[in-house]
């Protein structure tokens, strides 16, 4: 089957096209700047080389016609017909508590996507564009939406709530739902395929970190807690979010500097983490540079974004009852050593070993770091949330048959 998968933003399209049966990626891509000056098509051919197409792409439709035009094209394409295309994923961030898993889209289910709006107000609008544009020109072909917060749908109550007044939640679904899920869900699983461990027996902490960054608790297959709440705000330190922060403070800030809701959210969004505390960047290879030219800023925050992470890992060990594996993906969990380091350096205590010199060689590879002696298998396993789009949605497709 051959499934396209849309990631779509504000002003961005990222695609994957994928063969099912060979899990093979034919085609991938992405546009920037859609509605903006310089807007264009940057494609990855199969040889790693980037070729960049510009062209004005006003909105989102226009977008995915060229990205469209183009898997089509004698130049660049791979397809002979969009009649090739059997079905399209899309990644769609806040399910809120209606999707447990991924769903065909109907009318009902774009219906409960737009209801998320108000508590994914950057996201869903976004990912519902890419929804209407593929009904638009493709409107024989299914669709499937994947859900970021549908893994966590089985914390349990005392994991996702909010100690505030409850007819908030009766009234406006505020408790902790959590995100990454699609990566959460594709690297605990493929960790056990990895090591040879049955996945229903095992408990996992996932750390997907990197310029966001989240943590899961997963005990015998099902998340039951993790690290990110109503928001993507809540949780690690980030590359420009500010995470775990008293709320307190915030009502401070906002009287101290005069702030209104959408100008805290600026700050706790855009503003904070990494970049707020060193004044340097959001990347971590930058601040890791900064750290080795002596910048006092950016040791603090790195070792306050490695603290964070080893706090969360400590608290996840104890509501699991122990751990059997730890998982490290994402950006920085795939590449930084360093971090990797540090987290499993300060649980020495319980019994955890990794093979530093092996530590230092990974990048972007799936790899055990853990020494055999090890009481805790530590693995790095590279996310794949596309894959995994793609094969939720071919799931849906075979279950509807």
């Amino acid at each position: 089957m051959k499934v396209l998968v849309l990631n779509c933003g504000s002003s961005s399209i990222k695609y994957k096209l994928f063969d099912t049966d060979t899990k093979a990626v034919l085609a991938q891509g992405g546009i920037e700047k859609i509605g903006l000056q310089g807007s264009f098509l940057k494609i990855t051919l199969p040889n790693g080389e980037k070729v960049i197409l510009e062209k004005n792409i006003p909105e989102h439709t226009v977008g995915i016609q060229f990205i469209l035009e183009t898997l089509t094209g004698k130049e660049y394409g791979c397809l002979t017909s969009l009649n090739e295309i059997d079905a399209v994923g899309h990644r769609v961030v806040h399910g809120g508590e209606k999707f447990n898993s991924s769903v065909l889209i109907t009318k009902e289910v774009k219906d409960m996507i737009v209801e998320c709006y108000d508590i994914a107000p950057l996201h869903n609008p976004a990912n519902m564009k890419g929804i209407e544009a593929v009904e638009a020109i493709l409107p024989d072909i299914p669709q499937v939406g994947v859900f970021d917060t549908a893994f966590h749908q089985t914390m349990p109550k005392h994991a996702y709530m909010y100690g505030l007044p409850y007819e908030l939640y009766e009234k406006y679904a505020i408790r902790r739902y959590g995100f990454h899920g699609t990566s959460h869900r594709y690297v605990s699983r493929r960790a056990c395929e990895f090591l040879g461990l049955p996945y229903e027996k095992q408990r996992i902490i996932t750390c997907h970190i990197g310029n966001g960054g989240s943590i899961t608790a997963i005990k015998d297959g099902v998340s039951i807690d993790t690290s990110m709440g109503l928001t993507p705000v809540e949780g690690l330190l980030m590359g420009t979010r500010s995470g775990d922060v008293d709320a307190g403070a915030l009502t401070f800030i906002m009287e101290k500097e005069g702030l209104n809701a959408e100008e805290l959210s600026v700050m706790l969004n855009k503003k904070s983490g990494v970049l707020g505390v060193s004044g340097v960047s959001s990347d971590m290879r930058e601040i890791e540079s900064a750290v080795k030219s002596g910048n006092e800023r950016a040791k603090m925050a790195l070792s306050m974004y490695n603290y964070r992470i080893l706090k969360y890992v400590g608290a996840y060990i104890a509501a699991l009852g122990g751990v059997d594996i730890v998982v490290f993906t994402g950006g920085v969990g795939e590449n930084q050593a360093g971090t990797r380091s540090y987290v499993c350096d300060g649980l020495s205590y319980m019994g955890v070993r990794i093979d530093h010199e092996l530590n230092d060689k990974i990048r972007g590879e799936e790899a055990e770091l853990s020494t055999p002696e090890s009481k805790v298998r530590i693995v790095v396993i590279p996310t794949d949330e596309e894959f995994m789009i793609a094969s939720d949605t071919e799931a849906v497709l075979m279950d509807r048959k």
